[in-house]
């Protein structure tokens, strides 16, 4: 496979943009070159992904978020204000090594979104006096 123009353009977005869904791929790429469309964006990002150029992650509902290989990382979502942050795979290779052992599951975690209350929304929960962390009242940092 060659690297067309509009391939480049699209790997060249993804790396800038660092997390970008297929649109705004599109949307950065059209501000430089307008005839470059969705279709070609989504065929390009297949095939970039097939290359290991990029690799995708679903940080919620809704289009995957694209970056570049080398950008591995575990996303941390807050399901309240949608702040997406960023933690070491290593941090998870623990884990990797568990359900290894114990199931013989090799764990992708640079495709893994995790999806919780961030540290602003649970004290602006806890502000408010509601509920800062387990759904069934337990705050998990108390140890209870």
């Amino acid at each position: 496979m060659r690297m067309t123009p509009q391939r480049q353009l699209v790997l060249d977005s993804v790396r800038e943009l660092e997390h970008a869904t297929p649109e705004q791929v599109c949307k950065h790429i059209q501000r430089t070159t307008p005839t470059v469309n969705i279709t070609t964006v989504y065929r390009a990002l297949d095939l970039l992904e097939q290359l290991g150029l990029v690799r995708h992650t679903h940080l919620g509902h809704g289009a995957p978020t694209y970056s570049a290989e080398e950008h591995e990382h575990v996303h941390l979502v807050c399901h309240h204000c949608g702040e997406v942050d960023e933690v070491p795979c290593e941090w998870f290779e623990e884990l990797g090594g568990l359900l290894r052992r114990e199931r013989g599951f090799a764990l992708d975690a640079s495709h893994l979104a995790l999806s919780g209350t961030c540290a602003a929304c649970r004290a602006d929960e806890a502000d408010r006096g509601g509920n800062t962390g387990d759904p069934h009242g337990a705050d998990p940092d108390e140890g209870g």
